[in-house]
């Protein structure tokens, strides 16, 4: 499907985002005969998706139509693809999946899921890589935070935005309902059915359920290189059993407004390979995870200046993590943790002039961690976050300021608890439209961002220090986005380009003392960058169009800690100085083909830029064939093929935790 056509549907549920549109029992005279018909009741929904070019900050988006042509295999896999983001891969279908926005850390960086931000208060770190790309509408990118004043607080205090939209129910014309049944299968054992549902409950109400299976042996061949010496091997105990399922409610209410509700479910069973060992094959690890949550949200105009934003979220998580091995006492170690959050949050919106737009976010969470760890001290924290917000548009400019307040406690069972902890954090960014006749745009922006140390950083065995200060970053970023109108050649074709620095102080890592590692407040580091981004559709005739998207990113983080040691001024681990990716879609009448390549240059694997460290460059190339076929009027059949690392590139994200070589997915899907 060309750009234009996502352009046109971007459009459409921008305006069908306004409202609700009901045309009920309207009569329609016949020009042929003098018949009158009534036409039957539609309703429109729709929802908005973020602004690329004229946003005062850095967005990025990728629709549900891009993800299928690209022959993406989950969520991690389209970040990977976006300019400044970095995701860390442990290597095979379950391996942990994480993502930071321009080397701020993963802590810094927000994972939003239908509005609300996932969370995981003792490491910090959400795994991207067990959500699948079958159900959502679009992924969006937002550095500093998204335009959207009704969003909760908890968006305004993180660094970047990753924003996960699911598909909401769409109806023909006369129909009550929906389904689809998935099937996808491939590489190294992978199978995995799936099942959606959308029903009409009422002439404002629908339903949606979703359920998918995975499974995996994970066994793939690598190239393990030892001196002058190159053995293939397998990859071992990296299979993976998951179950995943979720159930929404989307209300429309009378006089304006919408009510969702969505509960979520997630459990699977995986191996954790670990790292290569050399001569030793063998691991033992299991991982057991857990995940239910319930979310609501209401959206309400309460007049024609002001809007309220209510949610309230419930969050539980659950794992165990077991080991075999001669050094535990009994043969076998097995460590459980539970985590349950409430959360609370409202935004209220008012709009005293057509210029001016303000609104006051308050968040309330609980955390609470138990776990069968001796000494435990199953810490309990009570969070409070408060951002005012405001919005003025004066002719070409587009000005936007918040400011957060961070307020943090923590009680614990046993031992001692750090500080109270209390932080306000700016942020300011600028649109420059200036001149009305060309789509170019200029933005600035400064945002200031708290991270407070998670309960594994604080309590986790003898590791943990209660003394950690929080981690500050400072962004700043200027840009431009230039937009090609419609030609003969060219249906469109934007151009992004932001450079940017970020500062960390007080960076939390883990620093060895005399006899073990301990989490200490060691490290400063200045990040300069680049992100480029582009995208053009060219026709080539009735039916034919060539789709072209690109970005480039170069990023220079370095370590500013310690003038006299060794590692001073040096790149950070497994940040590459250069890395992107392009991609080219071509439609015909008869199907779709996708091609990717990405690219990423050399890193090392440690502090300091020595040899030993280095890991070479990689880039994976990804090859995507797909048709749709209409069975009858409501049926259709779709069927994909994927071809992962066609060239067979042998390599690591991660150090010692190798990547798949060429793999192969099917695909097919019945709409009815």
């Amino acid at each position: 499907m060309s750009i234009r056509i996502g352009m046109r549907r971007c459009c459409i549920g921008m305006l069908c985002s306004l409202a609700t549109v009901q045309l009920a029992g309207q009569v329609v005279t016949d020009t042929i005969g003098d018949t009158t018909h009534a036409i039957d009741e539609v309703q429109v929904t729709g929802r908005r998706m973020p602004r690329r070019l004229s946003a005062a900050v850095p967005v990025q988006v990728i629709g549900s139509e891009e993800l299928k042509s690209r022959g993406l295999q989950g969520v991690a896999d389209a970040v990977r693809r976006m300019a400044g983001t970095t995701v860390r891969d442990y290597g095979g279908i379950g391996g942990l999946k994480t993502v930071s926005v321009r080397n701020l850390g993963v802590q810094h960086t927000a994972v939003s899921y239908d509005g609300i931000t996932l969370s995981n208060t003792q490491a910090g770190q959400i795994d991207i890589g067990r959500f699948s790309l079958d159900n959502v509408a679009y992924l969006s990118l937002a550095i500093g935070q998204a335009e959207d004043l009704l969003q909760t607080a908890r968006h305004y205090a993180s660094a970047g935005v990753l924003t996960i939209e699911t598909e909401r129910p769409r109806f023909e014309a006369g129909r009550r309902h929906a389904g689809r049944v998935m099937l996808k299968g491939g590489s190294f054992g992978s199978v995995s059915p799936s099942l959606r549902w959308w029903q009409r409950a009422g002439e404002r109400t629908t339903l949606s359920a979703e359920a998918t299976f995975q499974r995996a042996d994970g066994i793939y061949p690598f190239s393990l290189t030892n001196g002058s010496s190159v053995t293939r091997e397998r990859r071992h105990n990296s299979d993976i059993t998951s179950w995943q399922g979720e159930a929404n409610l989307y209300h429309t209410l009378k006089g304006g407004g919408e009510w969702t509700a969505k509960a979520y479910y997630y459990y699977s069973e995986r191996g954790l390979p670990g790292s290569v060992i050399l001569y030793n094959a063998i691991t033992e690890e299991r991982l057991w995870d857990e995940n239910f949550f319930a979310q609501t949200t209401l959206r309400k105009p309460l007049s024609e200046a002001w809007q309220l934003r209510a949610s309230a979220k419930y969050n539980h998580s659950w794992n165990r993590y077991e080991d075999t091995d001669v050094k535990y006492d009994g043969g076998r170690q097995t460590d459980v943790h539970r985590q349950d959050e409430y959360y609370l949050s409202a935004t209220l919106l008012w709009k005293p002039l057509p210029r001016l737009t303000l609104s006051l976010a308050q968040d309330g969470v609980a955390n609470a961690l138990r776990t069968n760890v001796n000494d435990s001290p199953n810490p309990l924290r009570f969070t409070s976050l408060t951002a005012l917000n405001a919005n003025l548009k004066s002719g070409p400019l587009d000005l936007t300021a918040h400011l957060t307040a961070t307020y943090v406690t923590d009680d614990v069972k046993a031992g001692s608890a750090p500080d109270d902890r209390k932080h306000l954090s700016p942020s300011l960014s600028l649109a420059w439209h200036p001149c009305p006749s060309l789509p170019l745009y200029l933005r600035a922006m400064y945002k200031s961002t708290f991270r407070v140390p998670t309960f594994n950083d604080l309590y986790y065995r003898r590791m943990g220090n209660v003394n950690l200060r929080p981690e500050k970053a400072g962004e700043y970023n200027l840009g431009l986005t230039w937009s090609l109108p419609p030609t003969d050649l060219l249906d469109n074709l934007t151009l992004t380009l932001d450079g940017y620095y970020n500062r960390v102080t007080d960076k939390i890592v883990a620093f060895p003392s005399t006899y073990i590692w301990r989490m200490a407040n060691f490290g400063k580091v200045d990040i300069w960058g680049l992100d480029a981004t582009m995208a053009a559709t060219i026709p080539l005739g009735k039916a034919w169009s060539l789709g072209l998207s690109g970005n480039y990113s170069y990023q220079k983080a370095t370590d500013k800690t310690d003038p006299t040691a060794k590692n001073y001024n040096t790149q950070l681990p497994y940040t590459p100085l250069h890395s992107g990716n392009a991609a080219l879609t071509l439609e015909t009448p008869w199907l779709r083909l996708g091609y990717s390549v990405t690219a990423v240059g050399r890193r090392y694997s440690a502090a300091g830029e020595e040899q030993e460290y280095l890991m070479r460059a990689y880039d994976e190339h990804t090859l995507t064939l797909s048709r749709e076929f209409s069975l009858t009027g409501t049926c259709r059949l779709r069927l994909q093929a994927d071809l992962v690392n066609l060239t067979d590139e042998q390599y690591d994200i991660i150090k010692y935790y190798p990547m798949p070589g060429r793999s192969w997915r099917l695909a097919g899907s019945i709409t009815f």
